[in-house]
């Protein structure tokens, strides 16, 4: 597109703009036309408007600026009212589109610009004032008026959709674009045959609605503050009369979307596929657009300029979910083959770079799993059925091994911290479920090529065995998450019938490395790691005794380090002995020795010079789940924190929280710049503690070793005695001894079984914000739109 006299008239319309000291009339029709009259590519706009141009309008000519976005708007305006039936309005609306898109963010970044497209233009009437009754003199907002242009664009016959001939007419108002819904699915039952120039005609116009959602990346985090959108509120209000077909053609395009194609090997080779990129920005449409709080003003000067938006004036607690008419109907999907096509799509994209072929690279790999995964988290946290249904059979390990193979994969990359943290809330919000515990005892056959022990067993054997490769292997920033990876363990603990003996090693490995005396002493909230292990064990024994002969035989294999747990010296010089002895632990080393699945290849570090986004800090784990116990029926009771829960030093212990943990990264965060909030060190926010004997004997006494002691004091003279009998050296043959015993009679009473369920917080929205639009500005690089600009969410840091 575009030849080299449209770029260089192109160009000389920009030079004109920034050099005319005098404003232009918004009547000047032909200086205007100068910018969308000829056709020009995207990358050109991109090449032909430099940033430092728009600054200088922005600071020298600020009615030119205005002006430009004024009249393309109103080139959009006229184009959707007409319904585009020329090609040359087509090139109209794509020139106005690529150009808003390129402008957008510079008017974004500037505190004072911030509410220029709130404001109202002369001229501009809303619809509803062509009743008599209504003002005439109310205008519609620039940002109003854009956003309902866009969504009649995309249902503008012959240039987003399939013509029919009964839409003839000029006027856009008459169709029902319900009728015109881009793909089959949800609600829709036909599929349009497929073309790329709608396509790409589509993708553009989403580019530019993201664009307009972008602001957020402009103003600063703080979880005090919950954002609220205008541009997003009104998008997905009941004025625009569009949502629903678009809500349903934005889900439908990801979940139907195929990239294997017709199956015929290196297709994605041969021809390119426009598809694709329609799923992306749809896909990132969809998750900007169902973030979803509590109302509250962004700030002030939004606040001032929410006339238009319809916030209220004074906070309300409810949450605005029926307002927003895109959450609304994702929260309402309910029948089964709906929540089937759902489910399947995003199975089907989440498992492609999974597939594995005999020709090297003859599949497509698909880029935008992290978008998925997000998109995977809004669907079961805004719609239980949808969850429930996940859940109630196998299907749900469609979603887990691939969540599981990104997790593996990415664990060494730091540029993939974000992706490792999406990875695990979903499986703790998953894990707060009891049917999800029950799944994981179905028989893993599949071979996923990943580095770690070949094993024979269930998926909950490949979920411990990932998460040690994590905890041992991982990047130091996954260090916070541990206590999500063991919460997520004892969770499913109660209901795992036969841990394989490779996953019961690890799980000892676990203890062994959390219970050195150096390791404890470390962080006031170490000990909370050996506390989950402990409560694991403690449900396996209880619960699942039968059919975890593995799991007995390695703990009595491995009794001594429960032994030296019950004997931890709490004395002064013990203490300073210990911590004297910081020799590295078995966190640090990589077990080399892991037999390795074939095909498999290790987590690789980032390549020089990958780009990535900070993040906010983690809350403790105990902000982000609440306690809840299983009754005898299987109903849930939700468990209070003891009064003592806000002195991180004893209370904690006993469940296995950490407050103190929480405390230190909200200090952290609003004392270091953006970059090292995410980091977390507990170099500088530990300098100031240090074990004393007081505190190590306020958690030790509480220690759950009661249940654990009693089986080795019966099991072990049992196995030592046949052992000597037998002549025994053989370990299945004990193994066979484990399997007929019994504990009957013999355990302490049952303790309640206690799961920790994913709860929402202000600490994890803003973590959610800050990772999503991380991950649209990393993925959105050609054309790089925000690229360069003053982005306050997050930093950009090149590894």
């Amino acid at each position: 597109m575009g030849n080299a006299d449209t770029k260089l008239h192109f160009r000389k319309a920009v030079i004109q703009l920034t050099t005319k000291t005098q404003p232009v009339e918004a009547t000047d029709d032909v200086f205007w036309d100068q910018f969308w009259s000829e056709p020009i590519a995207t990358q050109d706009v991109f090449a032909l408007v430099p940033a430092a141009e728009i600054r200088a309008v922005r600071e020298e000519s600020p009615s030119n600026l205005a002006t430009l976005c004024y009249k393309a708007v109103e080139r959009l305006v006229q184009c959707a009212d007409s319904g585009c039936p020329s090609e040359k309005e087509h090139q109209v609306v794509l020139n106005c589109t690529r150009l808003l898109t390129r402008i957008l963010p510079y008017i974004f970044e500037d505190a004072d610009w911030r509410g220029f497209f709130w404001s109202t233009i002369p001229g501009a009437k809303r619809t509803e004032a062509l009743d008599e009754d209504d003002d005439v003199n109310e205008a519609r907002p620039l940002a109003e008026s854009l956003l309902l242009a866009i969504s009649d664009l995309l249902f503008c016959p012959d240039f987003t959709v399939q013509s029919h001939k009964k839409e003839a007419s000029e006027d856009m108002r008459p169709i029902d674009s319900c009728e015109l819904i881009w793909e089959a699915g949800v609600g829709f039952a036909q599929s349009p045959p497929p073309n790329y120039i709608h396509d790409l005609n589509r993708t553009e116009l989403l580019k530019l609605l993201l664009t307009c959602f972008s602001e957020a990346m402009y103003l600063s985090p703080s979880s005090d503050c919950k954002v609220f959108d205008p541009w997003v509120s009104f998008f997905c209000s009941a004025e625009n009369r569009h949502a629903l077909p678009l809500f349903t053609s934005l889900l439908n395009v990801v979940c139907a979307y195929d990239p294997i194609g017709y199956g015929f090997p290196y297709n994605h080779l041969l021809f390119s596929d426009y598809r694709e990129q329609l799923v992306e920005q749809a896909l990132q449409i969809l998750i900007v657009t169902l973030e979803h709080e509590n109302r509250s003003a962004a700030s002030a000067a939004l606040q001032a300029l929410d006339a238009s938006t319809h916030l209220p004036s004074e906070e309300e607690p409810e949450p605005s979910g029926p307002d927003n008419l895109f959450v609304n109907y994702l929260s309402r999907i309910h029948r089964e083959e709906d929540l089937n096509f759902v489910l399947k799509g995003l199975a089907r994209l989440l498992n492609n770079p999974l597939i594995q072929t005999y020709l090297p690279r003859s599949t497509k790999k698909i880029q935008f799993h992290q978008e998925l995964l997000i998109l995977f988290w809004k669907f079961c946290d805004f719609n239980k059925k949808f969850l429930f249904f996940v859940l109630k059979s196998s299907d749900v390990l469609e979603m887990l091994v691939p969540i599981l193979f990104y997790l593996n994969d990415a664990r060494a990359d730091q540029s993939r911290v974000g992706l490792v943290h999406i990875g695990v809330f979903i499986l703790l919000l998953l894990s707060g479920e009891r049917n999800f515990g029950v799944r994981l005892n179905k028989p893993y056959t599949l071979r996923v090529p990943m580095d770690i022990p070949v094993f024979t067993g269930t998926h909950a054997d490949l979920l411990i065995v990932i998460f040690h490769k994590i905890i041992t292997c991982g990047h130091q920033r996954l260090h916070p998450l541990f206590d999500c990876l063991l919460t997520i363990i004892v969770n499913i603990s109660p209901y795992l019938k036969s841990l394989s003996m490779v996953a019961a090693n690890k799980l000892l490995h676990l203890l062994e490395a959390f219970s050195t005396p150096w390791f404890l002493l470390t962080a006031p909230q170490n000990h909370n790691l050996v506390f989950f292990l402990l409560e694991v064990f403690n449900n396996i024994i209880q619960y699942q005794f039968d059919g975890n002969s593995n799991l007995v035989y390695a703990i009595i294999r491995k009794r001594n380090v429960f032994q030296q747990l019950a004997n931890l010296p709490t004395d002064g010089p013990s203490i300073q002995k210990a911590l004297q002895k910081r020799k590295k632990s078995g966190i640090d080393n990589i077990n080399s020795t892991d037999e390795s699945m074939e095909g498999s290849r290790p987590a690789a570090p980032a390549e020089p010079g990958t780009l990535k986004a900070s993040l906010e800090a983690t809350p403790g784990i105990d902000k982000i789940t609440e306690r809840s116990q299983v009754s005898e029926d299987g109903t849930m009771i939700t468990v209070p924190l003891p009064p003592s829960a806000a002195k991180p030093a004893d209370s904690n212990a006993t469940h296995g929280v950490s407050d103190a943990e929480l405390k230190r990264n909200h200090e952290t965060k609003h004392k270091q710049p953006v970059a090292s909030r995410s980091r977390m060190s507990s170099v500088s926010s530990e300098a100031s503690w240090s074990a004393s004997p007081d505190w190590m004997l306020s958690w030790k006494s509480k220690l759950p070793l009661q249940t654990i002691m009693r089986l080795l004091q019966v099991l072990v003279p049992q196995v030592e005695k046949i052992c000597i009998d037998k002549g025994l050296t053989d370990e299945s043959e004990i193994l066979k001894f484990l399997q007929h015993g019994t504990l009957v009679g013999l355990l302490p009473v049952p303790h309640p079984i206690l799961i920790r369920k994913y709860q929402a917080n202000a600490g994890t929205a803003m973590w959610f914000r800050t990772y999503m639009w991380g991950v649209i500005y990393l993925r959105n690089v050609d054309p790089p739109v925000w690229y360069d600009t003053d982005i306050r969410l997050f930093e950009i840091q090149r590894i």
